[in-house]
């Protein structure tokens, strides 16, 4: 297809867990199978936990991320360090027992934010792509939904607890909630359906992992016009997204 002429490796996936991080580690068994959904549940966490993907590396490996629809794309936001090839290389994503390629289109390190292309949608499951306008208040209830080790998926709640100003200035956000090795690339959401930022990593100040510390980076930091630039331009039938 002529959308994908920019690509720049066609098959695989790829990166290992970095200490900090929060990605998989390789060789862990899943099982997919359908799962009754609580009514206590309320519509933006079931929306949310159907938004979720695995995001397969190329050692075994996985992260997390979301579905995301942004006009006419499909798109899957994750973490920077769970998809750190280069642009154009391919990755497997998993949805339910449903496998699509997915083609990496951004990537920032700094930030540690990343976009996959779903070249070809999956019917169901996106989530239109709302973010917040600003930062998250302190006590902001949120929830996501992730594959936390050998895991398979799971929803979890929790609240903003505080904030954490990095070497470069920037702020990140800290949630008190649950999160493990697997779970980078998840979208946090507040209760309201706004994307609150991009989960990628847990707290080891203390040489062992904190696991109601969860770090995110705020999803005001990421610009999706800017992002999908460079796949625009590549682009000769012009999307809406790319308007």
């Amino acid at each position: 297809m002529k959308y994908l002429s920019f690509m720049l490796v066609l098959l695989g996936a790829f990166f290992s867990s970095a200490t900090v991080m929060a990605s998989g580690a390789p060789g862990a068994a899943s099982v997919h199978r359908t799962i009754e959904i609580s009514s206590q549940f309320s519509e933006i966490e079931t929306n949310v936990r159907g938004a979720a993907v695995r995001v397969v590396t190329s050692d075994g490996g996985h992260g997390s991320g979301s579905l995301v629809q942004y006009k006419d794309m499909q798109l899957v936001i994750t973490a920077q360090h769970v998809t750190s090839e280069i642009i154009g290389t391919v990755y497997r994503v998993i949805r339910g027992t449903e496998l699509k390629m997915a083609v990496l289109v951004y990537s920032n390190e700094n930030r540690d934010h990343a976009i996959l292309w779903v070249t070809e949608p999956y019917d169901e499951g996106a989530i239109r792509w709302d973010p917040g306008k600003t930062l998250a208040p302190v006590g902001q209830r949120i929830t996501y939904s992730g594959y936390p080790g050998a895991h398979n998926l799971m929803t979890f709640r929790g609240r903003v607890a505080g904030f954490e100003t990095m070497g470069d200035g920037s702020t990140n956000i800290l949630l008190h909630t649950y999160g493990y090795f697997g779970c980078s690339g998840s979208l946090v959401y507040s209760d309201a359906g706004e994307v609150v930022g991009i989960l990628w990593g847990i707290d080891v100040n203390r040489g062992v992992p904190v696991e109601s510390m969860v770090w995110v980076s705020p999803i005001q930091n990421l610009n999706m016009p800017l992002a999908l630039r460079s796949i625009c331009r590549s682009l000769d039938d012009g999307p809406r997204a790319c308007r």
